[in-house]
């Protein structure tokens, strides 16, 4: 019998995404490897949230010392937060809806995480 992962939240994570990480965590059966890869994607969005705080205050664009624009940092940020949230989501196969059968994937769906039949 495999033990169930832990359903806590990490607590540095904004209030928010600890809500959407636990309802993942309760609405699927999801191995530890699975809850990792659900930690990282809570991550990635809390960090793509942050970047586009950080766009919004400073703008998308500095200047340099020469007076050329540049685009921030935070741009590449949240870029790079939004393609590992997306592709984690997908190693999850969290997009998808709820199978006919307990714990049954849709053919040609290679995710891992299965939703909890009620």
């Amino acid at each position: 019998m495999t033990q169930k992962p832990k359903s806590n939240a990490p607590p540095y994570l904004m209030p928010a995404t600890q809500l959407w990480f636990k309802s993942v965590v309760e609405d699927f059966e999801l191995d530890p490897h699975h809850v990792r890869l659900l930690t990282l994607a809570a991550e990635a969005w809390d960090r793509t949230q942050q970047a586009r705080e950080a766009l919004e205050t400073n703008g998308l664009t500095f200047d340099d010392r020469f007076g050329c624009p540049h685009a921030r940092p935070e741009v590449a940020i949240e870029r790079d937060s939004r393609i590992a949230f997306a592709r984690l989501i997908r190693e999850l196969a969290l997009d998808v809806s709820a199978p006919a059968e307990a714990y049954s994937r849709p053919a040609g769906i290679n995710g891992n995480a299965h939703r909890k039949v009620s």
